[in-house]
């Protein structure tokens, strides 16, 4: 069964040639601008959208979908995300990327191999994303998920490694 995972939002037109005014992932451009299929979800299916041209303004991405060619046609669309298949996503994660879905649940250990907790979500604070730990004692701290702390993760191993540095978990 196919995945699907939003990467935009179609916020509004923009002129009246049907362009769509879409919101997208901070410092995601290149990713966006490259895609030439998008789905939207409607009525519990998702229907592919051609893209025929993509232009950035301001921190938005202008969208110009095959088929639609005025305000009229756009308005059905108004406020529906964009997805892309999960393996689309694959395709462009970096080596130190991972899918957030992925993080969640994985078991926190100290350099140490001494379990701090489990991974119940991630966050981001525009500086950098941070990991929501459910620690041993119940609490749940933000580990900032940056190289010099998260110095190791092991989907496979189900594992995130920490550098605990003092006072990050008690």
């Amino acid at each position: 069964m196919l995945k699907y995972i939003s990467v935009g939002k179609i916020l509004n037109f923009h002129g009246i040639k049907g362009e769509a005014k879409v919101g997208f992932t901070k410092n995601q451009e290149d990713f966006f601008c490259s895609l030439d299929e998008v789905y939207v979800k409607i009525n519990h299916d998702y229907l592919p959208l051609s893209i025929e041209s993509v232009r950035l303004h301001k921190n938005f991405a202008l969208v110009k979908f095959e088929g639609i060619n005025s305000i009229n046609d756009l308005m059905e669309y108004k406020g529906a995300f964009l997805y892309v298949t999960e393996d689309i996503i694959r395709e462009n994660l970096e080596e130190d990327e991972f899918l957030i879905d992925e993080l969640v649940s994985l078991n926190v250990y100290d350099e140490n191999n001494k379990k701090l907790g489990f991974v119940v979500g991630v966050s981001n604070n525009g500086a950098s994303d941070l990991l929501s730990v459910k620690t041993n004692s119940k609490k749940i701290v933000l580990i900032p998920f940056v190289k010099a702390i998260v110095t190791d993760v092991s989907i496979k191993d189900k594992k995130i490694v920490i550098n605990n540095i003092e006072g990050l978990i008690e």
